[in-house]
């Protein structure tokens, strides 16, 4: 949901990023995105003149980088704090939605590309994916976990919590996050207890 004051340009992102958390980006049109946006066709064209593939590679990094804003500033209390936080948002997304929605990110990663170039909105998720692996990274070496297990731990925490939303959404209950979440946080908790 756009926050309180957004323009009509951040309206038209956020709706985008929830209408392709919902149905992916190939299922979706971009008179369908405006629509769910809440925007005139004529304003989403003003804005991203260049078309669907446009407003969807800005709307993937607009969701990553909301993403990144909420543990850049969760994470400076630890990682276990940032893991919290990133769960919690999710969790908020897929039952907020009631099961209907979850990671725009993931959405279009899994999505086959229309053709065989690789689309910028394909280039958005896996920028979006790097920029969270590189923040739970760097808080894991700063808070003491090993430097050189920090980028593999950091991987799994979004590539699990990733694969549990999915599972959230199919199983049509939260229990898969929350084994998930159980497990990282023992995970995090034994990477940052390693002797000095």
């Amino acid at each position: 949901m756009a926050k309180p004051g957004a323009t009509s340009r951040e309206r038209i992102l956020v709706g985008a990023a929830d209408m392709i958390s919902r149905r992916g980006l190939n299922a979706t049109s971009i008179r369908e995105l405006a629509k769910h946006a809440k925007a005139p066709l004529g304003s989403t064209y003003h804005f991203f003149p260049e078309g669907k593939q446009q407003l969807a590679t800005e709307a993937v990094r607009h969701a990553g980088e909301a993403v990144a804003r909420i543990l850049r500033t969760e994470l400076d209390a630890g990682p276990v704090a940032g893991l919290r936080a990133f769960l919690a948002l999710w969790r908020g997304i897929v039952v907020d939605s009631d099961f209907r929605a979850g990671c725009p990110v993931l959405a279009v990663s899994v999505e086959e590309p229309p053709s065989d170039e690789i689309p910028p909105a394909l280039v958005a998720a896996a920028e979006a994916f790097e920029g969270w692996e590189r923040l739970l990274t760097d808080a894991l070496t700063a808070h003491g976990a090993d430097p050189d297990r920090a980028p593999g731990l950091a991987a799994l925490v979004v590539a699990s919590v990733e694969g549990a939303i999915a599972m959230c959404r199919a199983k049509r209950s939260m229990e898969p996050l929350d084994q998930v979440a159980q497990q990282l946080e023992t995970l995090i908790t034994g990477a940052l207890e390693r002797p000095a």
